[in-house]
């Protein structure tokens, strides 16, 4: 699970679309591909099945724990979807816990089961304030900028490198901005000054020309200064000819909060001739839940993919792990969860018959790109 804090907003007004969900998706409860996560040999209705329909990857964040020792785990996420994001393996401190010493046998492993499930894989991070390795936040005070900057790149280049033709989205820079738009104060920004952004993408690129690169972050889904900062700082990049593919939208969303304009502002980045995806998406809400906060969990779920299917370059949507037994959610705010699309038990929620039925009116869109190519 990732232990990153998250601050993201959903809709209180989305109440009464979530309720004509519940009743349309009926027509989807029971089926044999929904309450195990198994194909329906007559008519395939998995997630992945109907989100092809409209050339979407269809995807979640894998807790590899889960997936080595959980058998109905292994299987939901081998038939529903068709991306995979590692929730932690890739992460610096979890591939080089000691300077200079790699190990990527457990991202190895979650790379070999989505070849093996013809599943395509989100590389998340490179280049991140959190989850860094001891040996790093110990030594980086006392390096010089030439220092940090020369380990940095090695590690962007080695991490890239490595997975080479195996990555068809990394999240190269992760959550470099504040709430209020400035930029995070990091030992990045400390040391390299913002400059650091750019050189992640060029080095990342050097490693791996054919995989999409993308800015990732938190609550730039409402337009604000947050929001826009990003969106100026791409453009920027943008205009230096620095190779950055896309922009990721976490969307961890919060039934407390009103719904943000997330299909506008997906537009406006794809508008600077960006590709965009939704790539942390959940909903949590205070427990225990009622009927009326999970009405708006299944309007969030649905409003979210829509705005995704609305827009031609938004590549994959993307929940952040798919079961509510192995959410963070609980972990980072207190009295708040099921945050997913499954319950405690791995058994599909509303949520989950949400996205079916949210898909399956989405068949077809026109428009849209197939995201293989």
């Amino acid at each position: 699970m990732t232990s990153r804090f998250r601050a993201g907003l959903v809709a209180t007004a989305v109440i009464g679309a979530g309720a004509v969900i519940l009743t349309q998706s009926a027509a989807f409860a029971g089926t044999p591909s929904t309450p195990a996560g198994h194909h329906n040999p007559g008519q395939d209705t998995s997630l992945r099945a109907l989100a092809a329909q409209s050339g979407l990857r269809i995807g979640t964040a894998v807790n590899t724990d889960a997936l080595a020792s959980d058998d109905a785990y292994r299987s939901i996420t081998a038939t529903q979807f068709s991306s995979v994001t590692p929730e932690n393996v890739m992460k610096w401190e979890v591939v080089e816990p000691t300077q200079g010493t790699y190990d990527w046998s457990a991202a190895d492993r979650l790379v070999a089961f989505a070849e093996q499930n013809d599943q395509l894989v989100r590389g998340h991070t490179l280049v991140w304030h959190s989850q860094l390795p001891a040996w790093l936040t110990a030594a980086a005070p006392s390096m010089s900028a030439d220092q940090l900057r020369a380990i940095l790149k090695k590690h962007v280049i080695d991490e890239v490198t490595h997975f080479r033709g195996k990555i068809w989205q990394w999240d190269v820079v992760n959550e470099a901005f504040n709430d209020d738009g400035t930029l995070r104060d990091s030992i990045w920004l400390q040391k390299l000054g913002p400059s650091y952004i750019e050189d992640a993408f060029r080095w990342a690129h050097q490693a791996d020309p054919k995989a999409l690169l993308f800015y990732n972050d938190y609550n730039i889904e409402f337009t604000g200064p947050k929001s826009n900062a990003v969106y100026a700082l791409v453009r920027d990049l943008k205009a230096k000819g620095v190779p950055i593919d896309g922009v990721g939208f976490q969307t961890h969303l919060d039934t407390q909060y009103p719904l943000p304009d997330l299909q506008s502002n997906l537009q406006r980045f794809s508008d600077l001739g960006l590709k965009v995806a939704e790539t942390e998406v959940d909903v949590r809400t205070t427990l225990p839940v009622t009927p009326v906060e999970q009405n708006a969990q299944v309007g969030g779920y649905t409003s979210t993919l829509q705005a995704c299917l609305a827009v031609r370059s938004c590549l994959s949507y993307t929940v952040w792990g798919f079961g509510d037994a192995y959410s963070w959610v609980p972990g980072v705010f207190a009295g708040e969860g099921a945050a997913t699309i499954y319950d405690e038990n791995l058994q599909p929620k509303p949520e989950y018959t949400a996205l079916q039925q949210t898909l399956a009116l989405g068949a077809g869109t026109p428009g849209r790109n197939d995201p293989r190519r």
